[in-house]
């Protein structure tokens, strides 16, 4: 997710501080402060700041809600955890972009209890910006790891990727790339052998806050021959919905973010500058049938990074990393309620510190703090510690 609108952006660059991803209410896409979560490159990984604004309300009155835990702290070196992936026999990745500060080179890690170790540490970059910049992951049908890869960060030339890991005994062996010319590639679902990606930053012609889901069947991801190629700025045969982010005072034009599906094959998708929630009903084979916005009740989201369904339930957790919270949406009656909040903190302890993405393991909630903050966010400075927080659920 990324993007804040271009004249916002090119200041916050001046400035040197990026805006990471989010924002207030419907319509449809957003800018997260380029990409998704926002780099803000500073020579020292030191803290930055945003402008010092929580959504408009006065420092100090944001509610603390629940008391969600301390998972792990992770070093300077892994300062932006991201994307989690559940995978065969209860294995848990985490991608950490670096996106705060992108000296250090972004890696996959492997989360084994409340610790982890390292799973790819030498990812490819990409040839023109030199970076590498894994987003959410999936594991395959095919047994490989997928990873979205947001390098709008670092150019808006549409060279952000769909990368593949290709397991081997269970270990890491050549990466590939299977897609490429994203804007921001970002929220990755697996559902059968159809893979669906988001692209935060999908502009058309005609609409330059522009987001979409595209889609992708495992056959053709599989054939030899290179990668495929993304047409940019057209409705390429791959695109299976389209998104218009509505900019607020954020100036973030991200658009469809996080993605997963409900237990009747519905996905969702959640936009990160406006908080607009989506519903994409599928045909049996996995192509588009309908979209539309949800209308939604109870407590209000103002920008939807990453969401998780528990298809057991048609619950859907939903990182509100504007309003540094956790939401839970009932798909059944799409009635909204808080989980868990905290006003702006540096996460010690487990307190959420921009939550970004969620992963369900049984009981567990698994949550990413980017920490990586845009105006008028809760959150207002990207420092340590970096960490990843959990809420055990009822």
């Amino acid at each position: 997710m990324s993007h804040s609108t271009r004249n916002s952006l090119a200041a916050l660059l001046l400035g040197g501080a990026l805006l990471p991803a989010c924002q207030s209410n419907p319509p449809q896409t957003q800018d997260q402060a380029v990409n998704k979560e926002a780099v803000v490159q500073t020579d020292s990984a030191a803290s930055k700041t945003a402008s010092a604004d929580t959504m408009g309300v006065p420092a100090g009155s944001v509610t603390t809600i629940g008391n969600p835990q301390l998972l792990l702290t992770l070093p300077d070196s892994h300062n932006t955890p991201d994307g989690l992936a559940l995978g065969p026999g209860g294995r848990l990745l985490l991608s950490i972009p670096n996106l705060a500060d992108n000296s250090k080179p972004a890696s996959i890690v492997e989360i084994v209890g409340n610790t982890y170790k390292p799973f790819a540490a030498k990812l490819p970059v990409e040839p023109t910006t030199q970076k590498a910049a894994p987003m959410d992951l999936a594991f395959g049908p095919d047994g490989n790891v997928y990873y979205a890869e947001n390098q709008y960060e670092n150019s808006k030339k549409y060279v952000s990727r769909l990368m593949r890991i290709n397991l081997k005994n269970g270990q890491p062996g050549t990466i590939e790339t299977v897609v490429d010319s994203f804007a921001l590639a970002n929220g990755v679902v697996w559902k059968g052998n159809n893979l669906y990606v988001t692209d935060s930053q999908w502009d058309m012609p005609g609409n330059t806050k522009g987001s979409a889901i595209m889609r992708f069947t495992l056959s053709e991801l599989k054939k030899p021959g290179g990668p495929l190629h993304l047409k940019p700025k057209t409705k390429d045969p791959h695109v299976l919905a389209m998104f218009t982010t509505t900019v607020n005072e954020t100036g973030v034009d991200n658009g469809a973010d996080g993605l997963d599906y409900d237990s009747q094959g519905n996905l969702y998708t959640g936009s990160f500058g406006d908080g607009s929630f989506y519903k994409v009903s599928l045909k049996p084979d996995g192509t588009f049938a309908k979209q539309e916005a949800v209308a939604l009740t109870g407590d209000k989201i103002t920008c939807i990074d990453g969401l998780i369904i528990d298809r057991a339930t048609d619950k859907a957790y939903v990182t509100g990393a504007r309003q540094n919270a956790i939401f839970v949406i009932n798909l059944k009656n799409n009635s909204v309620s808080t989980l868990a909040q905290n006003p702006d903190t540096d996460g010690a302890g487990g307190k959420l510190d921009q939550p970004a993405e969620v992963l369900l393991k049984g009981k567990r909630l698994y949550i990413s703090n980017y920490d990586n903050p845009n105006k008028h966010f809760v959150n207002t400075k990207s420092d340590a510690p970096h960490t990843e927080s959990v809420i055990d659920l009822p």
